[in-house]
């Protein structure tokens, strides 16, 4: 059975809601997430997992953390500096201040422009662009 990158997010947001409800137990590291009119998002240790439709929203990568990107039409603007950036989906458009490592972009027709930074970039799906600048 093939599986699906477009569903994996939303899958695992919602076992991480499951999972979480009800624990109070203050770790930092312990997964949090964030549901809203501007996506989900699912914080785990130093990973960022955003995914929505038709969205505009900013985002904080803050300091180094890996940033997963899923869905489609969204306007996005991340903010700080990322240690990686991982996009999914069709039809996005993103604005990234500072990747550091490497860029990954699966889907078709994203766009994705990075103001800093030297990522390698793996472009593995159709009609993508990825620009410096």
């Amino acid at each position: 059975m093939r599986t699906r990158w477009t569903t994996w997010p939303a899958a695992v947001a919602a076992a991480l809601l499951v999972a979480g409800c009800g624990s109070d137990h203050g770790d930092s590291d312990a997964p949090s997430a964030t549901l809203g009119t501007s996506g989900a998002r699912v914080d785990i240790g130093q990973s960022i997992n955003y995914g929505s439709v038709g969205t505009t929203a900013d985002i904080d990568c803050a300091d180094g953390k890996a940033l997963n990107i899923a869905g489609s039409n969204n306007k996005l603007t991340v903010k700080g500096t990322c240690a990686s950036v991982t996009i999914t989906g069709a039809d996005n458009r993103v604005t990234i201040d500072r990747v550091e490592k490497e860029i990954h972009v699966l889907g078709l027709n994203n766009t994705v422009n990075y103001r800093d930074g030297e990522p390698s970039v793996h472009d593995a799906g159709s009609n993508n662009t990825v620009t410096k600048g």
